[in-house]
Formats: structure tokens, C-alpha cells, sequence
């Protein structure tokens, strides 16, 4: 009994571990294309849903928790609804199609640790100021690789974007502090004549106190013809970088250009506020 014991606990082992490797998880909006693939119907109170998606070659198998949010903790009242099934996974390019009878999600591979729900037409969803569209690898590792379209960079005199996200963005918490989110609230101006960036006003946790922060934001090019936007301090210093997606979508990124990875519950997205 005991090689057979040891086999089983190899077999689990490895199985977890494979699970891991191939598990997405994170909480988006109760929009109406989630909805309709997951058979939501519209009429029910939902405030967001948490996901958990594993690949298995040409199959998914899918969990999702959904509900109204209790106020103060990242859990539903009454623990929400639950659901899941499995279904039929197809990969085009850098989308995953995943089939629930005639119904569709598509999912546009970031990179190997993030996926992006998109529409029909391929678009990236534009997530809120709690929630973003975007899933996060359960066992991710760094990497600066993003599937992006390169696009040309036109700038309007402002432009808005909100987020909730984890905590873990390079030099702005110190070690030891405690903190489970961040909150989001950012204006980007410019100059639109000339199509350069020009300043910008942050509003969120870390500055509740002290006020709005302003300072000057520089675009980088980066490889793949990247656009970064660099976001400096009011000395100048550099505060953080943001890797524009599209016009709507922005992800947090490290100095250099590895793509922070989310959680269960945040993602490190900021959506345009419309």
C-alpha cells in the first residue's frame, strides 16, 4: 500500500501544480456580456463577480462567485451565488474562446499571466472605478511581454481613469505597512495642439490626507512600439509607470516594464472614467 500511496500523493501533487499553472482568478463588473455567457439574467442585484478559470488543453472549467458586495470585506452578502461548469476552449492568436452552449467569452491574452475579457468585436472591456475586466494568473512569474497592437498616441486636453488595485506597486507602500487596496482616481492633461502630455492630479488612499498630488507625466516608447506614460513626483522623482492597452485600459508596470499581476480580488488596471 505504501508505493501506492506515494504514487497518489505524486499524482496530486503534480496535478495541483499543473491546475496552478493553468488557473486565472479575479473579480470584474456584472456587465451585460459576463452576464449573458455565465446566464446571469439582468434582472438580479449584482455588484461583481469572482472568477476562477483553469485550462486544460481544449477544455476550461469554470467557478464563479457573484452577488452584492458586504460592505467593508471582499465577500458577498449571504455568500452570493455560485456556479460552474466546463466547457470547450478554442485559441486564436492571442484569444481564448471559451463555449457555453452557443454562448461566448472571449479572453485576450495579455500575456502569459493576464487575460482581458473582451466583446464580440474584440474590444477590451472598460471595467469601473471597484472593478476591472481583467484576470490574473494564480502562479504567475515576471515578465515584461504584452501582446499589444502598436497604435498611434493621440491625446485629448484630459482624460480620466479609476481603480481599485492591490498594493504591491513598486516603491509606493513602504515594507511593513499595512494595506489590502488601493484606490484610484487619476486625470491625465495635455496638451491636445501639440500632442504632448503636460501634468496631472492623483487622487486616492495614499493622499486622502495630504490633499491631491500633481506632478508631470512623460510618455516613454517602448519596445514593440509601446507607449508608456511615466508618472513623476512633485520633485521630479519617478512615481510609477502605466502601460496604455488601449485608449480605456491602463496596467501598472515596474521600471522595468514587467506587468504587475492582481489577485482575487484587484486587478492592476485603471479603466477610463466615461
Amino acid at each position: 500500500m505504501k508505493p501506492y500511496f506515494l504514487f497518489l500523493s505524486a499524482f496530486l501533487f503534480i496535478s495541483c501544480a499543473k491546475a496552478k499553472e493553468n488557473s486565472f482568478t479575479g473579480s470584474t463588473p456584472a456587465g451585460n456580456i459576463t452576464r449573458d455567457f455565465l446566464g446571469i439574467p439582468l434582472s438580479d442585484s449584482v455588484d461583481f463577480i469572482r472568477w476562477n478559470i483553469t485550462f486544460d488543453i481544449n477544455r476550461y472549467h469554470l467557478f464563479c462567485n457573484y452577488g452584492i458586495c458586504k460592505p467593508n470585506t471582499n465577500g458577498f452578502i449571504k455568500g452570493g451565488e455560485k456556479i460552474a461548469f466546463k466547457g470547450v476552449l478554442e485559441k486564436k492568436t492571442n484569444h481564448y474562446l471559451l463555449r457555453n452552449g452557443n454562448k461566448v467569452l472571449i479572453l485576450f491574452q495579455i500575456n502569459n499571466n493576464l487575460l482581458h475579457i473582451a466583446d464580440n468585436s474584440n474590444s477590451l472591456l472598460t471595467g469601473t472605478a471597484g472593478w476591472s475586466y481583467t484576470l490574473n494568473k494564480v502562479s504567475p512569474s515576471f515578465t515584461s511581454l504584452a501582446n499589444i497592437i502598436s497604435q498611434k498616441n493621440v491625446l485629448k486636453d484630459s482624460i480620466a481613469f479609476t481603480g481599485r488595485t492591490p498594493c504591491n506597486i513598486p516603491g509606493l507602500i513602504p515594507p511593513g505597512t499595512s494595506c489590502y487596496k488601493l484606490k484610484w482616481s487619476l486625470i491625465l492633461y495635455a496638451n491636445a495642439a501639440t500632442n504632448q502630455p503636460g501634468t496631472y492630479r492623483l487622487r486616492g488612499s495614499l493622499w486622502y490626507e495630504k490633499g491631491d498630488l500633481k506632478g508631470k507625466w512623460n510618455i516613454i516608447n517602448g519596445k514593440d512600439n509601446r507607449i508608456i506614460y511615466k508618472l513623476d513626483d512633485d520633485k521630479g522623482k519617478a512615481l510609477f509607470y502605466l502601460l496604455k492597452l488601449d485608449e480605456h485600459i491602463l496596467v501598472f508596470t515596474d521600471e522595468l516594464g514587467n506587468l504587475l499581476v492582481g489577485n482575487e480580488d484587484f486587478s492592476y488596471t485603471l479603466n477610463h472614467k466615461l
